[in-house]
């Protein structure tokens, strides 16, 4: 459970640092100077690290996440920061599962009763202001596509069929004093032909 604690003194640059996050290579760090870099160079932008870091678009020393990097591609940016708010506002959604839907007043009221009197109404307001901004920037309706999984390389697939399956030959059925036998043989991994030459020749010797 969580209730992020960071929040922005205003949010009319959100909107437009989340959009230049997008347009900007991903830094080994995100520091001040690189959000400097992004042109926000008011004290009150600062305030946005922390925010990132509390919805898990940053770890604690800054270093983007797989979250961030998912974010900056566009086609899912909105879903994926919805998944981020879900985790950093999850006492919020656990007190009300459509907690996006809720007005700011509605906000400031659930953040009373889940902080028991830790957070000043000025706080409470600004906590609640940020949330509710990041909200409007969300899409909780679309699933945040997943990192695929690491797929084996093609290359070091066999060439031929043969190579790494177990094959039998068709089945040959043997009557000895009344009982039926299903003989059945798993041919070893190998492209050598001379391995599979004496394999049948012994058969046609020996079972034939």
């Amino acid at each position: 459970m969580a209730l992020s604690r960071s929040y922005l003194t205003s949010t009319k640059n959100l909107s437009a640092i989340l959009s230049a996050i997008q347009g900007a290579q991903a830094p080994d760090k995100f520091t001040i100077k690189f959000l400097e870099s992004l042109d926000f160079k008011s004290t009150t932008d600062r305030l946005i690290i922390g925010v990132l870091k509390s919805i898990g678009f940053l770890g604690p020393e800054g270093q983007p996440t797989d979250r961030y990097f998912r974010f900056l591609d566009q086609t899912q940016s909105a879903a994926v920061l919805a998944e981020g708010i879900r985790e950093g506002y999850s006492d919020l959604f656990q007190v009300n599962k459509n907690a996006q839907n809720l007005t700011q007043a509605e906000v400031v009221n659930k953040l009373k009763t889940l902080g028991q009197g830790q957070f000043s109404e000025s706080v409470l307001e600004k906590m609640a202001l940020t949330y509710s901004s990041l909200v409007k920037l969300a899409d909780f309706k679309s699933p945040a596509a997943a990192t695929p999984d690491v797929q084996a390389d093609p290359t070091t697939t066999p060439a031929s069929d043969e190579v790494g399956r177990a094959f039998s030959t068709p089945p040959r059925n043997s009557t000895l004093g009344g009982l039926h036998y299903n003989i059945q043989i798993i041919l070893p991994e190998t492209r050598d032909t001379v391995v599979y030459d004496a394999i049948f020749r012994s058969l046609r010797e020996h079972l034939i």
